[in-house]
């Protein structure tokens, strides 16, 4: 999944875009045959516009999967509130259970330029939710939320506020199975420290974890330090340190603490390791599938992480 390009599925269904160029007479799938992408463009039809034609003429009741694409920036006339809309609209989704809030692309907004505000109440107007995913963390809040469905929960973003991991963290999720969090840099907003992570690192408050991406840090080769000796990675089947700035010190301190061969997968992928210590990750975890793909070089002494801006 990029940030590069619309998705062309999610949940296992296939995406079909309604946006402002669909018209009462174009062809649609049924209901419930598709995740259902709706957004609007720069300078075209306002969202608030687009979302209203789309709860008139499409069966929402049958909806189980929607995509909620661009929907406008601060500077924009009449800029939609995509939280509020969908809320005062959660009546029509009975059968929602999974979520993808802001697929938008590069060419839309940069990631770091995505605009939210409190996304807390969507899980109140929407307790069936199953899957749980947002890009962009610009202006982002979340309060601790409670969810006896929710199994997949994701946040891409070049630099998520620490209020937002605390959040996370402090969350009663006892069904979540899969959680990543794209943790980003400083200079876009990405905050979180090591001990922000500790409540997550602990599998406390998540018993059914079987996936945890920490990503996308300029911190790497702290989380992983923490990592190695964190008591939830024992129940995980896979781990994913990707996209950040992993270096030697990050992996060795892997591979020297606890056990990792119980893992399917480890993804390491976008990386600073040397060829050597890429031998010794493979030679040390031979049953385990690892990506080590992506490996970097530094820029003169610059590690960077592959999402930011």
């Amino acid at each position: 999944m990029g940030v590069h390009q619309h998705l062309d599925e999610y949940a296992g269904l296939p995406v079909f875009r309604f946006n402002e160029e669909t018209g009462p007479d174009d062809e649609r799938p049924r209901a419930g045959e598709a995740a259902w992408y709706v957004g609007t463009c720069f300078e075209a039809e306002p969202f608030t516009d687009v979302f209203a034609r789309f709860l008139q003429t499409v069966d929402t009741t049958e909806i189980t999967a929607l995509v909620i694409g661009y929907w406008g920036a601060s500077y924009e006339d009449n800029v939609a509130d995509p939280v509020a809309l969908l809320t005062e609209a959660a009546a029509s989704f009975p059968k929602l259970r999974s979520l993808f809030f802001g697929d938008i692309t590069g060419e839309e907004s940069e990631i770091s330029w995505i605009e939210h505000s409190d996304i807390s109440p969507l899980f109140a107007a929407f307790p069936g939710l199953e899957r749980f995913e947002i890009r962009g963390a610009g202006g982002l809040v979340l309060e601790p939320i409670k969810s006896e469905r929710l199994k997949v929960l994701r946040f891409e973003s070049g630099g998520l506020p620490a209020g937002v991991v605390g959040a996370v963290a402090a969350s009663e999720l006892p069904e979540l199975e899969h959680l990543d969090l794209w943790l980003g840099v400083e200079d876009y907003g990405g905050d979180a420290t090591v001990a922000d992570l500790a409540p997550i690192l602990s599998g406390e408050r998540l018993p059914a974890l079987r996936h945890l991406g920490l990503e996308d840090s300029e911190i790497q080769d702290e989380i992983a330090a923490a990592v190695a000796g964190a008591p939830v990675v024992a129940r995980l089947e896979s781990l994913s340190l990707a996209m950040g700035t992993l270096t030697d010190r990050g992996a060795e301190a892997l591979l020297s603490g606890q056990p990792l061969t119980h893992l399917r997968r480890l993804d390491l992928h976008h990386h600073f390791l040397s060829d050597a210590m890429i031998g010794r990750v493979k030679a040390s975890l031979p049953g385990v599938e690892v990506d080590l793909d992506e490996q970097e070089a530094p820029d003169d002494d610059w590690f960077y992480a592959a999402v930011t801006e």
